[in-house]
């Protein structure tokens, strides 16, 4: 009786040295496919492709190259509102200028405890940092900025960015636009009804490379 007690007590300790296993070796996998499946949500997570542009000292030099940069870190970063833009920017002020204008700025903003308009805010600091030379050359550029033989689409990015280095309001860029491109395609423009004359910057974009896509159909 005592020997068959004793197997049975044997036989229950390996059964529990077995199920001690098993239970090892199902948390083991357990871990093993959350850790895969954690990976592969991670690896599908868009990351971000855009680098921090750093510091900005107030070199009226750098200002345009950290600008854009400072856009699109803002852009890749999702950060919509204004009061976050803006704090991050004024976090990216450092040293010199720059880093007097962003304890001012900051003050003023805590003060007020209200949101700044961004496009205010945009023409505030560029006002404050742009290169002043580069911007009154581009005013010059673009006056005289013809289009010649340059294909339209070629043009009208090179004009859209001298207007921008300018700071060309759009009833005067409307006005440069419509100097600078040949002249036919402006006349066949003007003959349009009333209803389809372009008002805005951007539907006499449209509109001129509508007609000059029209002159190629034909020449071709």
């Amino acid at each position: 009786m005592s020997e068959r007690l004793g197997s049975l007590q044997i036989n229950e300790e390996a059964s529990t040295e077995e199920y001690k296993q098993m239970d090892t070796e199902i948390s083991t996998a357990l871990a093993t496919t959350a850790a895969a499946v954690s990976k592969n949500i991670q690896a599908e997570l868009p990351k971000n492709m855009v680098p921090d542009p750093g510091w900005f000292d107030g070199d009226q030099s750098k200002f345009e190259d950290w600008w854009r940069g400072i856009r699109l870190f803002l852009k890749s970063n999702r950060v919509n509102r204004t009061d976050d833009r803006i704090t991050v920017i004024l976090a990216h002020l450092r040293g010199g200028v720059a880093g007097i204008y962003a304890q001012k700025k900051l003050d003023k903003l805590d003060k007020d405890n209200n949101t700044q308009d961004w496009d205010d805010f945009v023409k505030e600091i560029k006002t404050m940092f742009s290169d002043k030379s580069k911007a009154a050359d581009a005013k010059w550029r673009i006056e005289t900025f013809k289009q010649g033989k340059r294909n339209m689409a070629d043009f009208i990015i090179e004009f859209k960015a001298l207007a921008i280095k300018a700071d060309t309001d759009e009833l005067h860029t409307i006005f440069l636009l419509k100097k600078n491109v040949q002249h036919d395609i402006i006349k066949t423009i003007l003959g349009y009804p009333p209803i389809a004359m372009p008002k805005t910057l951007k539907e006499w974009k449209v509109a001129i490379t509508s007609v000059e896509q029209g002159y190629e159909s034909t020449e071709g």
